[in-house]
């Protein structure tokens, strides 16, 4: 499995240098959102914290980079980590608030805040643009004058290193005595609790560092877009990144990326066929409910243990 991953990573990595750049803009915004299913994943696979407002973080680190370097001189890579610093070290409160309570009631939570986050961008005109947005976003020189993220290809590769290094991270993470804890209370947080471990803190740091994750893939979008406007903050858009974490098979981390790849597919070819394209794709999401619950990453280690 080590060996695929690294050939599948130095695959992207030479992308570049084969596909169109019609292609290119579509697989770097599918990496985009393969970093924000995959940072919901911590919270929804391993534990058990379903969110209806992980838009509040893609959305937040959205604006939070765009307004730092349209009103900043500041290079875009310090621009980018400080969006998703914001988004973690904001996601405390809110993580505090939200784990007062559980299941459902949990979930609505953080849709409420979520809503909360949109109905402030929405009115918040001096800061946001309200529901024009922040339009013109530049992607300033990194440090000591490199262009290199101003080219598309360079930015592809940004893109794909911050991908990278979140995902190393958050396989060692879940692998760590951190993520023990995280799946005993998936399973059995009672239990948990029991054994002197403090839940709600560990459920906490687990929503911080997936709103952090989830910010960093905003703060990429908003200078791949050149905008940032109140849909990334919109609850339909949450409920998306959940579709995708789901179809791509939920705590297994790799599963969440290949589903957002997968959504942005299917979305690009219905569209062209029809404008009711999401029904089409809601009748594909319950057949993955139905008939794969393990989503496309259980099918495929599934085939590869029968092979």
């Amino acid at each position: 499995m080590p060996l695929l991953l690294v050939l599948a990573a130095a695959l992207l990595a030479a992308a570049p240098l084969v596909l169109p750049v019609f292609a290119l803009t579509l697989l770097t915004e599918a990496l985009i959102l393969g970093l924000l299913a995959m940072s919901l994943d911590l919270m929804v696979g391993y534990t058990r914290l379903v969110s209806f407002g992980h838009a509040a973080a893609y959305g937040l680190g959205a604006y939070t980079a765009g307004y730092i370097l349209l009103h900043f001189a500041v290079p875009l890579p310090f621009a980018i980590i400080a969006a998703a610093v914001f988004a973690g070290v904001l996601a405390i409160g809110v993580a505090w608030v939200c784990t007062l309570a559980t299941g459902i009631s949990f979930s609505m939570l953080t849709l409420a805040f979520a809503q909360l986050l949109f109905a402030i961008a929405f009115k918040w005109t001096s800061v946001t643009g309200a529901s024009d947005g922040l339009a013109g976003i530049p992607r300033r020189p990194g440090p000591l004058g490199l262009t290199v993220f101003e080219t598309r290809v360079g930015y592809y590769e940004l893109v794909l290193f911050c991908l990278a290094a979140a995902y190393v991270f958050c396989r060692v993470l879940v692998n760590a005595p951190f993520g023990a804890v995280l799946r005993g209370i998936r399973e059995n947080e009672a239990k948990m609790l029991s054994l002197g471990f403090n839940t709600r803190l560990y459920k906490v740091a687990v929503v911080a560092i997936s709103f952090a994750l989830g910010g960093l893939a905003g703060a990429l979008y908003s200078p791949f877009a050149g905008f940032a406007n109140t849909d990334l903050l919109y609850w339909l858009f949450s409920g998306q990144v959940l579709i995708m974490v789901i179809v791509g098979g939920q705590g297994t981390l790799l599963g969440p990326i290949l589903g957002a790849g997968f959504f942005m597919i299917v979305q690009q070819v219905l569209s062209q066929w029809t404008e009711s394209w999401a029904l089409f794709f809601g009748l594909i999401f319950i057949g993955f409910v139905m008939l794969a619950p393990e989503g496309i990453w259980g099918l495929l280690t599934r085939r590869r243990a029968r092979v």
